[in-house]
Order: C-alpha cells, then structure tokens, then sequence
C-alpha cells in the first residue's frame, strides 16, 4: 500500500511507499548525526578552553554578564545592588566516570549546537516535498529564522539565566551550618538544560505562526490569555533570579516580546487568510 502519495510536480520525488520515506528519512538522520559529529569534534579540540572560560564562566566574579550588571548598577546610582560575586560552591566528582560522562556530554551538546542550522536544514528537506507551492512560499526564509531565533536564545540561556539560576541555587540555604557541594554532572547538566532550553524557548513565535496557520489559536484567544501568560513568566523570572525588581523585568520582558511577536504573526496569518477566503468566493 502506498503511503504519503503526492505528485511528482508537487514533491520532486513522485509517488512513494511508507518504507521507501523511512529510507529518505534515515539519510536525513545520518547526515544531521555526521554534522553533529563534525561539531563535537570541534568542541573537543577546544574543549579546555570550553570548560574553563565559557562554561565555567557564570561561577567567576569577571563573567562579562556580571560585569555589566555591576556597572549598571552603579550608574543607576544602586551601588553594588546587583554586583554578583564568585559563588561560594565547591565541585566535586564523586563517580570514576564522573568527569568522562561530563565530558562526552558536553561535547555531544555543543556539536548539536554548532550543527543546529544543518541538522534543521535536514529537516526541512525531509518535509518540504510534502509542502504545496504556496506552503512554500509562504516559509520563505525559514531556516534562518530557526537558527536566528535558536542562537539568539542560546545566548539568552547563557548569559543571562544561567549566571542568576547558578547564583540563586548557590546562595538559597535552608541554614548557615549546611554546605552547598555541587557535582560536576548536576552543574553541567543545569547549564545544558538551560542553554537548550532558551534556544528552544525562542522559537516560540514561530511556534505560533505555525499553530494560527493551521487554525489551532488565534490572535483574540492569545490577547485573551495574554495576562495569564505575563503572571507565569513573571513567576518563573522570579524564581530563577535575585529577588529584585530590575533583574526580573531583564529575564521576563524578551519573553513578553516574542510573546507579543507571536501574537502580531498570528493577525498576519489571519488577514492573510480572510483575503485568500475572499479572493475564493468572487
């Protein structure tokens, strides 16, 4: 039986079976995993240069984010409100493949990292033949958009959730007498979730973009819940920064603009759609 049937005008590839997609997907999939290959390779070469000044960059007193935070501080005439200093936690490896497990990690994530563009780009390639013409046309320039908003949160992750999560969890204690002693696998962990996690968070927009294109929400339903949405950034701000007011509004408000991003995209979507209706019926 014949699956995922399109013609050979519309797809490039004419009609195939389920089997014969699996086939094409899997050398999408080699190809991405050689790309993230090439990429760990790379983050291996510098890896001590890696571990030392980028990633274990937000535990030092000279990391570039804390830097400025300390000269906006005084400029705001708040002294040193919000100076943050070297965190007072000790790493330890308390497993024989601690450190190796660690390191196979970390080069693994920063290969994805590095490949990000191409692996996505392998992606699309997979799903374009199912696209009409005028689904393409209208995801021109997808892949930049990605990997710009992908990259974009990277750096996000990095320099600015990551240094106030470390400096929160390394100063939170339940009484003076308890020690914080940190694994090296939790720590890099936390740094890779974070990082990750932003880059993912970013895509956001295009998340929306994609769901009003497909009639799952709505710029009226996304207004309506627009207060619901703030509250909950708000709280997740909160929690993974200092308690004051200034570093909440800078981990909340790049989330409310690709929220409001989001929302514009999706009128766009929906004007778009309204004229292409009307366009059908005269």
């Amino acid at each position: 039986m014949k699956l995922f049937r399109k013609s050979a005008d519309e797809s490039g590839r004419g009609e195939m079976s389920f089997i014969e997609h699996l086939d094409v997907l899997r050398g999408h999939l080699f190809k991405s995993a050689i790309a993230v290959a090439a990429g760990a390779i790379i983050v291996a070469i510098y890896n001590s240069f890696i571990f030392k000044k980028i990633l274990m960059g937000p535990t030092k007193a000279d990391f570039p984010t804390y830097i400025l935070l300390c000269k906006l501080s005084q400029r705001l005439g708040l002294g040193n409100k919000l100076c943050m200093t070297k965190i007072s936690v000790n790493m330890q490896s308390n497993t024989p493949f601690g450190q190796f497990g660690v390191y196979f990690n970390v080069i693994l994530i920063g290969g994805f990292i590095l490949a990000f563009p191409y692996v996505f780009w392998q992606f699309w390639r997979f799903t374009k033949p199912a696209l009409t013409n005028k689904e393409l046309k209208n995801t021109r320039g997808v892949i930049f958009w990605v990997s710009l908003l992908f990259f974009t949160g990277v750096f996000f992750g990095f320099f600015i959730i990551a240094p106030y999560t470390i400096n929160f969890f390394a100063k939170f204690k339940l009484d003076d007498s308890i020690e914080n002693l940190w694994t090296i696998t939790s720590y890099f962990n936390l740094i890779g979730q974070l990082i990750l996690g932003a880059g993912l968070a970013f895509q956001l927009p295009l998340v929306i973009f994609f769901l009003a294109k497909v009639g799952v929400v709505s710029a009226k339903y996304l207004r309506s819940i627009r207060k619901y949405a703030i509250v909950t950034m708000l709280v997740l701000a909160g929690i993974i920064t200092p308690p004051d007011m200034i570093s909440q509004i800078v981990c909340t408000v790049p989330l409310i603009i690709l929220y409001e991003v989001g929302i514009l995209l999706c009128v766009k979507v929906e004007k778009k759609q309204k004229q292409e209706e009307k366009a059908e019926w005269s």
